[in-house]
């Protein structure tokens, strides 16, 4: 099977996946979540003409020229409407977010007001028609769109649904990737390695590279070298009903590389084997029935630049979120040699020189090396083919903070 080029392999892995079916959750869950349909105001905001300020409710023509002394004949608090009406002369106590009491057409604020102490109260400044009144549905009348279909909702827009008076709401189902290593010599975080051992580290990265597009993750643990292990968590997987079955490691050609075979047994239909690209070349991606398996490559800094690459997409199209990589132009701070027919994904430092970005690529790029790509805070991308570049030449850079 010859390499495939990284955009042609994206495209088949997002052909056909549409955002999941929809759940409702309590607006207490919903907190970015992604919102599956347009949603309505299920009422008017606010409901009534209201009081923006505390302050006193008269008719602008009695206020229109200060000093005024005005007759108190009620109090309107926030949730009790005053039940009477508002004379030539008179006023009403109000405050914030209390209905506009019948006959009056403004409210002067407390400040501007001296209470005699006798039942009236003298008005200091003259406050227009319309002041300090907030009108019935400033905000929303009832059966407005207040929220387009696939909107993550924030703090803002959850405010928004619970003023629309609504206690739940319908949002995409989260994705859930099932993730499995494999292999003989890993043991988990916390454990004594013997002498040919190491311990596993890629679960916890590409679990958190779901997370940061919204889906959830199941670490189903380390199957070893056989397969009646790997294809008993892959059946696993199934049962818990993953949408993404995610291996590691095993899927090269080695004698050892087993989880091809066993996935292919499980009823996967192969549509890639291996990457025109570097760090990444053995990924494999398959599917199994509606479930999408993606084998990624052991080396832990090649399973996480694919995982950024191919899973972070995929999962962010399941969950209807909106995702894109941050591709920008920097400089080099280094000439770099020509590349080969593969497309490389280079550690780097990308900082801000002036105007522009700089990209310094450090010196050492295995794969294994995960400090590096912990200190890197961008990949720079080298198409296959790529002459020589020299210092001072322009590049393209993946940024990952």
């Amino acid at each position: 099977m010859s390499l495939l080029p990284v955009e042609e392999a994206l495209q088949r892995l997002l052909d056909d996946a549409e955002p999941l079916a929809a759940e409702t959750v309590a607006l207490t869950d919903a907190f970015d979540r992604v919102l599956a349909a347009p949603l309505a105001a299920l009422r008017t905001q606010p409901p009534f003409d209201a009081s923006a300020m505390d302050g006193y409710a008269a008719k602008a023509a009695d206020v229109a020229a200060t000093p005024v002394t005005l007759k108190v004949i009620g109090s309107a608090p926030a949730g009790r409407a005053f039940q009477g009406a508002v004379g030539t002369g008179e006023t009403v106590r109000v405050f914030t977010g209390a209905p506009l009491p019948a006959g009056s057409d403004t409210i002067v604020i407390q400040e501007n007001v001296r209470d005699l102490g006798d039942g009236s109260v003298e008005v200091l400044e003259s406050a227009s028609e319309g002041r300090n009144i907030r009108r019935k549905g400033l905000d929303f009348n009832a059966g407005d769109v207040l929220l387009k279909k696939g909107r993550v909702l924030d703090a803002a827009a959850l405010s928004l649904a619970a003023s629309a008076n609504h206690p739940a709401l319908a949002v995409v189902r989260r994705p859930l990737v099932a993730i499995i290593a494999t292999g003989d010599e890993l043991l988990p975080p916390g454990s004594t390695p013997g002498p040919d051992q190491i311990i596993s580290s890629n679960a916890y990265g590409v679990a958190a590279a779901a997370h940061s597009v919204g889906a959830l993750a199941l670490d189903l643990g380390i199957a070893p070298d056989r397969k009646d292990a790997i294809a008993a968590a892959v059946r696993q997987a199934v049962e818990a009903g993953a949408n993404v079955i995610v291996t590691l490691g095993g899927a090269s050609v080695g004698d050892h590389d087993l989880v091809h075979d066993v996935l292919t047994g499980e009823g996967m239909t192969l549509d890639f084997w291996k990457l025109a690209m570097r760090p990444g070349k053995p990924l494999m991606f398959g599917r199994m029935g509606a479930i999408r398996c993606i084998g990624l490559p052991g080396n832990p800094v090649a399973s996480l630049v694919c995982s950024q690459l191919f899973l972070k997409p995929l999962l962010a199209r399941l969950g209807g979120r909106p995702f894109s990589q941050d591709i920008r132009e920097a400089s080099l701070t280094t000439d770099m040699a020509a590349n080969d027919r593969r497309q490389d994904y280079i550690r780097a430092r990308i900082e801000q020189d002036g105007s522009r970005l700089a990209a310094t690529p450090f010196g050492v790029q295995d794969s294994s090396m995960l400090r590096a790509l912990s200190d890197a805070n961008g990949l720079i991308i080298r198409p296959p083919h790529a002459p020589k570049a020299e210092a001072g030449s322009t590049c393209q850079v993946l940024m990952l903070r």
